[in-house]
């Protein structure tokens, strides 16, 4: 293939060919270039190496070489001495047609029965892989979030030191204020920092609000995350050890397509929820009385 391209350019720029209509000496071996129309070589006539790049192709002689077209469509019912590739168009190989290389074409060609290929028959890739960039991208994504939840839980659990364990109190003993005021949180800052974009004193809350929500909803992901690491292991386990196999655990449930989006959406939701109900707890925790009345 890269020696019919190369032919084709070569042939091209030095030989300044024209537009030929069809080979013109039977027993011409030069290289046969058309620029824009038809690439005819009649039978019994032979041609070298055969380039077209906008227009037609019909071969009933022979082209002792390569034939490579960029956009027009190949009919061949004579020989091709070499490869037949087509980035844009219809190959057909009619009865008695003989290709002594490959046939590499974007579409699948027609072949008669009785039409020789000396050797393969492929298609032409002319459009990258957009799957295994898809792949990369998810796995990225992946990535990022992995280390960006596993450095917001170890500097939250190590802000908070003792109040992580108010933290686990209230995702045992509070599930249900938790899931609910996590769902209140969690969408209603994007509507909260919405509405702010409208009216023209809010828009620093709003672009505020939405910029943070990344943040915001990392630190209930790690919560649910240290919540589920120390339910597992026993309260003499380093707090350390604890988060980091809560985590893991949710990362690896996030690479399970749809199952992951959900997972991370629920421990976003509780571990929001748990730390709101732990805050409002330990600030109301020397007056019995008084937090009663709020949210835990």
């Amino acid at each position: 293939m890269r020696r019919s391209l190369t032919i084709g350019l070569v042939s091209l720029f030095l030989l300044a060919l024209a537009t030929p209509a069809q080979a013109q000496d039977a027993e011409s071996q030069e290289a046969f270039v058309v620029l824009s129309g038809r690439a005819d070589v009649p039978s019994g006539q032979e041609v070298g190496d055969l380039v077209v790049f906008h227009g037609s192709s019909t071969v009933d002689g022979t082209v002792d070489g390569s034939l490579t077209a960029f956009d027009a469509p190949v009919t061949i019912s004579g020989r091709v001495n070499g490869d037949v590739v087509v980035f844009n168009g219809r190959v057909e190989l009619r009865t008695g047609a003989n290709v002594t290389g490959d046939v590499v074409s974007r579409q699948a060609p027609v072949v008669a029965s009785d039409a020789t290929i000396g050797g393969t028959t492929r298609r032409l890739q002319t459009n990258p892989d957009w799957d295994q960039f898809a792949w990369v991208g998810r796995f990225a994504f992946w990535l990022a979030v992995s280390i960006s939840t596993l450095v917001v839980g170890l500097v939250l659990l190590w802000l908070v030191g003792p109040g992580a364990a108010r933290i686990l109190e209230a995702g045992r003993t509070r599930i249900g204020p938790s899931i609910g005021w996590g769902l209140l949180i969690f969408f209603g800052l994007p509507i909260l920092g919405i509405l702010a974009l409208i009216t023209v004193v809010g828009i620093p809350l709003g672009l505020g609000v939405l910029a943070a929500l990344g943040l915001i909803y990392a630190l209930g992901y790690s919560a649910s995350a240290w919540i589920l690491g120390r339910t597992i292991l026993r309260t003499s386990t380093a707090w350390v050890v604890a988060f980091l196999l809560g985590w893991a655990i949710l990362r690896v449930l996030a690479l399970i397509p749809i199952v992951g989006g959900f997972i991370w959406f629920a421990a976003a939701v509780f571990g929001l929820g748990t730390l709101l109900v732990a805050i409002w707890r330990a600030r109301t925790a020397a007056d019995d009385a008084t937090g009663g009345a709020g949210i835990a």
